[in-house]
């Protein structure tokens, strides 16, 4: 159930959010829509338009057969382009970039996110929607290596080096999952506006950027959410069965689901919206093990009827997290 919340009220004068949703569609079709600012498929079977910069090819397979696209829409015209490897697309105060980098062509996982993270700060250094809102990442093989020579922890090192001080006023909400496909390959896309948002941290947790040394040289830098420049949607992190700075419920990816659950709702509290999510909260679940996918499903369909839910086969950025989950609420 959800419960509505009589003191949050879209802030008048700012850009209404860009609608996010999930649809069975042809993707060129989608492309063609009025203030269409990007379309995302998922996996090696997804076919879209390669020369639209809107077009965004996600190198997670979604346990769903056939997937839906993602599709991000503004009540604006739409400009697109490229500028040097990044690809971006921009309309009513909204900014849609991405960029991919093979690691070969940069020394490695550490190098790779240095030189991403580098061409969209300067990328962003010539654009009016300069507030980055919200980040996706996705890694090859994110939890192979050792310490801090895991990958994970070598991607924050580069991504720290390469964005300098650029978050310097804060960090945007963001997600870092683990992909099964080329194994050089770096995806790492945002969203970004004219106006700031409002960073939210969740009460059970430690903030990210106060991980303790156990966590790598760099703590990774992400808010748990982001509360729109208009208040009327909240950018979830990937959330996860962390508690304070500790995973919880090892082994146990039932007793996960239902811990990143609670984090969920103590998430949606901290930003005063409504308890809940409903027909218009599209969520990404993310699954490590194929063989816990059903499970998850069930537990999801029963602790969250009707809520638009994508289930993707992605590696968690600890080894011993079983399944996260990312998305967004809107009022």
């Amino acid at each position: 159930m959800v419960q509505r919340s009589e003191n949050l009220q879209v802030q008048p004068g700012l850009p209404r959010s860009p609608r996010v949703t999930y649809r069975m569609a042809d993707p060129g079709t989608a492309l063609d829509e009025p203030g269409t600012l990007a379309v995302f498929g998922f996996g090696a079977g997804a076919r879209g338009h390669d020369g639209d910069p809107r077009w965004f090819r996600v190198a997670l397979e979604s346990f769903d057969a056939p997937a839906p696209i993602e599709l991000w829409q503004v009540d604006a015209e739409i400009s697109y382009g490229h500028h040097d490897a990044v690809r971006w697309s921009s309309g009513g105060g909204w900014l849609f970039a991405a960029i991919e980098v093979d690691e070969r062509d940069a020394g490695g996982m550490e190098g790779a996110a240095r030189q991403a993270y580098a061409a969209l700060r300067q990328f962003m250094s010539t654009r009016s929607e300069r507030c980055v809102l919200r980040i996706w990442n996705y890694i090859a093989n994110i939890n192979d290596g050792e310490d801090d020579a895991e990958r994970y922890k070598q991607f924050c090192d580069g991504r720290a080096a390469g964005l300098d001080d650029f978050f310097a006023e804060g960090f945007p909400a963001a997600t870092a999952i683990g992909h099964h496909h080329d194994k050089h390959l770096l995806q790492v896309y945002l969203l970004a506006g004219i106006d700031t948002g409002t960073a939210v941290e969740n009460p059970r947790q430690t903030s990210a950027w106060r991980y303790p040394r156990q966590y790598g040289r760099t703590s990774p830098g992400f808010a748990r959410a982001m509360l729109m420049p208009a208040q009327d949607a909240l950018a979830i992190s990937g959330t996860a069965a962390v508690v304070g700075h500790a995973s919880t419920h090892e082994g146990d990816v039932e007793a996960q689901l239902n811990e990143t659950l609670t984090n969920l709702e103590a998430l949606l509290a901290s930003a005063d919206m409504p308890a809940g999510f409903d027909t218009h909260s599209p969520l990404k679940a993310y699954v490590r093990h194929a063989t816990d996918a059903t499970r998850v499903w069930e537990i999801l369909q029963r602790r969250l009827p009707g809520v638009p839910v994508l289930l993707m086969h992605g590696d968690v950025c600890r080894r011993e997290l079983l399944v996260e989950i990312d998305g967004w609420r809107f009022s």
